[in-house]
C-alpha cells in the first residue's frame, strides 16, 4: 500500500475515538517533526508513555548521585541530560555550582578508563536507562573485571519496558493500542509483546522511526481495531527480530538481575528495575524509591501515564520550562513536556 493511501486512509478515519500510546521518547519527537497529528483524523489520539528513562527516575535516585559527587575522592559521571533533574535540594547542576564533583561521560566506557587513570579516586556511574542502554553497563563491568579495577561504582536506575507497559494495560483501560519503542525493541525483540497483546486484546505494533514507519504502524493498530484484532506485529523488521539481541540480552543475564524499582508517576513495580548482582559494584542502588512532592498544579504523573497531553498542565510554558523546570520531563531531550514545549 501506498503511502498517500495509508494518509488518505488515515485522514478520513471517521469511527470511534481512539487513543494510541507511543512508548519512546524519539517517536515522540519524530511525531511533531514530521506533522503526523494533521496528516490523522482527530479522531485518532496519539499520546506519549513512560518511554523516557529520564522522566521516571524518583528524586531519590538524584539526591544518592548528590552523595557521591558530595564525597570525598569521588567523582560522579553522568549524561547530560540528567543534569537539570531536580533532586530534594536541587539538581547536580546546582550542587556543581556548590562544589560537587560532576563529569559529563559520552560513554559509560570513559568511566573504566579514568577510573585507571586515577585509582586514588572512586568514579560512580549515573546509570539511567532502559535495556537499551543496559547492555552497555554490563559490558563496562565485565571490562573493570577483567582489569581489576575496583575504584568504581554503579548507581542504577535501569529499567525494563515489559513490566511498565503491564502496569499501564492494568491502570489505563482506555488505550486501545500500543506504538512499541523502536530502540528497546532491537534489544528484547517483538515477542514479549505477545503476552500482553493475548491477556489484554490490544494491538502492539514496533514502529521505525520515520514518518512512513509510524504512519503505517498506526495504520496497521487501526485496521486491527476495526477488525477487533489484537496482534503483535513488527513493522520495524531491519532492526528487529522476534528474538531479540541474544547476545546483549545474555549480557543482561550475566550482570543484572531483576527486582522492584520506583518509576514517577507510576509508582513502584515489581521486577521492573535491573540491578547489579555483582554487589561490590553497585553504589547502593536498591531502595531509591523515594520522591518528592511536585508542586500544587504540576501534573507531571498526568503527562508520563499519558493521562494528559503537556500543554494541558496548567504549568506548561507559564511557570515550568527547560530553564525553570519541576520535573524531568521537562528536562530531558526525550522527555514529553520538553519535545511540546520546543514544538508547539
Amino acid at each position: 500500500m501506498e503511502i498517500r493511501d495509508v494518509i488518505a486512509y488515515l485522514k478520513a478515519y471517521d469511527g470511534p475515538e481512539l487513543k494510541l500510546m507511543e512508548v519512546c521518547g524519539t517517536h515522540t519527537a519524530s511525531i511533531f517533526k514530521n506533522g503526523i497529528r494533521s496528516l490523522i483524523s482527530p479522531k485518532i489520539r496519539l499520546i506519549s508513555g513512560p518511554g523516557c528513562p529520564v522522566c521516571v527516575t524518583p528524586t531519590a535516585y538524584i539526591d544518592k548521585c548528590i552523595q557521591y559527587a558530595l564525597k570525598p575522592d569521588h567523582v560522579l559521571l553522568t549524561f547530560g541530560d540528567m543534569m537539570k533533574v531536580p533532586g530534594t535540594e536541587g539538581s547536580l547542576s546546582d550542587m556543581k555550582g556548590k562544589g560537587a564533583k560532576v563529569e559529563l561521560m559520552y560513554s559509560p566506557f570513559e568511566a573504566v578508563e579514568k577510573a585507571r587513570k586515577h585509582p586514588e579516586i572512586t568514579y560512580t556511574v549515573a546509570a539511567v536507562g532502559f535495556e537499551t542502554t543496559a547492555p552497555a553497563y554490563g559490558l563496562m563491568m565485565e571490562q573493570a573485571v577483567a582489569l581489576g579495577i575496583k575504584n568504581i561504582r554503579l548507581v542504577t536506575a535501569l529499567k525494563t519496558v515489559i513490566p511498565a507497559l503491564t502496569w499501564i494495560c492494568e491502570n489505563q483501560r482506555d488505550i486501545d493500542g500500543f506504538i512499541c519503542p523502536g530502540h528497546v525493541s532491537v534489544i528484547i525483540g517483538s515477542r514479549p509483546y505477545e503476552a500482553l497483546a493475548e491477556k489484554y486484546g490490544k494491538p502492539f505494533v514496533v514502529a521505525g522511526f520515520e514518518a512512513e514507519h509510524i504512519l503505517a504502524v498506526i495504520y496497521d493498530i487501526v485496521r486491527q481495531l476495526e477488525k477487533k484484532e489484537a496482534r503483535v506485529r513488527n513493522l520495524y523488521t531491519n532492526a528487529v527480530r522476534a528474538e531479540g539481541n541474544l547476545k546483549a540480552l545474555a549480557v543482561l543475564d550475566k550482570y543484572f538481575e531483576p527486582g522492584p524499582a520506583m518509576w514517577r508517576g507510576l509508582g513502584v513495580i515489581e521486577a521492573s528495575g535491573l540491578y547489579l548482582k555483582d554487589t561490590f559494584y553497585d553504589g547502593g542502588s536498591r531502595g531509591l524509591d523515594q520522591d518528592m512532592k511536585l508542586p500544587a498544579g504540576c501534573r507531571c504523573g498526568d503527562v508520563i501515564v499519558g493521562k494528559i497531553n503537556p500543554d494541558q498542565c496548567p504549568m506548561f510554558k507559564t511557570k515550568c520550562g527547560p530553564m525553570n523546570p519541576f520535573g524531568p520531563c521537562m528536562v530531558s531531550a526525550e522527555g514529553a513536556c520538553g519535545i511540546w514545549y520546543r514544538n508547539k
